[in-house]
């Protein structure tokens, strides 16, 4: 049966391009300023492999290419993200320019795990077990073009939530990143993930003031079902759904090579941390957001 996506009635006038959130206006300019391009800046041929075994070179590989498959669920969410604001009335313009410093710095972050996984020796291009790949075909261009769809409530699960959780990972790897080719990716990698995270943040202060109950509601709801529907079943962490899983297995080998990679325990804490981080984050905007069952007996 095929699924009928309804658009929202665009209503974009009276149409205001003013600065209004000045804060993520700045995110907006340092984003500019900071540009890279990965093909140049990036020195690709330092990267020494002569020490590694090819296991070691296989994990390592694997390990990038998932984040590459991550990475690029937001690449067509961000634009539809910015069409989904530009229909609404009365959306700040700020947000809508920052996203697009967004989705540039998501293609850059592609083509690094794309490419360092090919000088590792070769790009994965699909999970080792069939069954994941839904996991990652989330059609979140759908989602936040459907008309039904709370434009906040998903802002806040991926701006705020995701991003966040994606800030605490990187910055893991970047901890364990010995190897300097992989170090000098994730130092650019995780600048771009600050500014993500913190436009989430900034958005949320700025719109809870406009929340209604239901909205607060809907949010701790989305916000639930991300963690419950995505992230458990190994999105992010695939050792949350499958700790045998050669996509799991990899993580310690490539870790204890220094490649940029964290092993199960560390990302673990991560994970606890992040979200008990988002927890309280919310619950200073008035959104109690519910982790029992998360990660049982651990995260209360």
């Amino acid at each position: 049966m095929q699924q009928v996506t309804k658009i929202p009635v665009e209503r974009r006038f009276p149409l205001s391009l003013k600065q209004s959130i000045s804060s993520i206006r700045e995110l907006y300019e340092i984003g500019k300023k900071q540009r890279w391009v990965p093909h140049q800046d990036i020195d690709w041929a330092g990267v020494d492999l002569s020490r590694l075994d090819q296991a070691t070179r296989d994990a390592a590989r694997l390990a990038w290419s998932r984040r590459a498959w991550v990475e690029y669920a937001s690449l067509s969410e961000t634009p539809a993200l910015i069409v989904r604001l530009c229909l609404e009335s009365g959306r700040e313009s700020d947000p809508k320019y920052f996203l697009t410093v967004r989705n540039t710095e998501e293609a850059w972050n592609i083509e690094c795990c794309h490419r360092y996984a090919q000088v590792l020796g070769g790009y994965v291009d699909r999970p080792s077990d069939p069954a994941m790949e839904a996991v990652f075909n989330q059609n979140r261009y759908r989602q936040v073009l459907d008309a039904k769809c709370h434009t906040d409530a998903f802002l806040m699960v991926h701006a705020a939530l995701e991003d966040s959780l994606e800030l605490a990972l990187y910055q893991a790897y970047l901890d364990n990143a010995v190897e300097p080719v992989a170090r000098h990716i994730l130092t650019q990698v995780v600048q771009g993930k600050e500014r993500h995270a913190a436009f989430g943040w900034l958005y949320a202060g700025e719109r809870a003031a406009l929340w209604t109950d239901a909205d607060r509601q809907e949010i701790a709801r989305a916000l639930r079902e991300h963690l419950l529907q995505v992230e458990l079943r190994g999105y992010h962490c695939p050792w949350l759904a499958d700790p045998a899983s050669a996509e799991s297995r990899a993580l310690d080998v490539a870790a204890a090579a220094g490649l940029g990679v964290a092993t199960i325990a560390r990302e673990h804490e991560v994970f606890e941390a992040s979200l008990r981080d988002t927890r309280d984050r919310f619950a200073e905007l008035g959104v109690q957001l519910d982790l029992s069952g998360v990660l049982p007996g651990q995260v209360t």
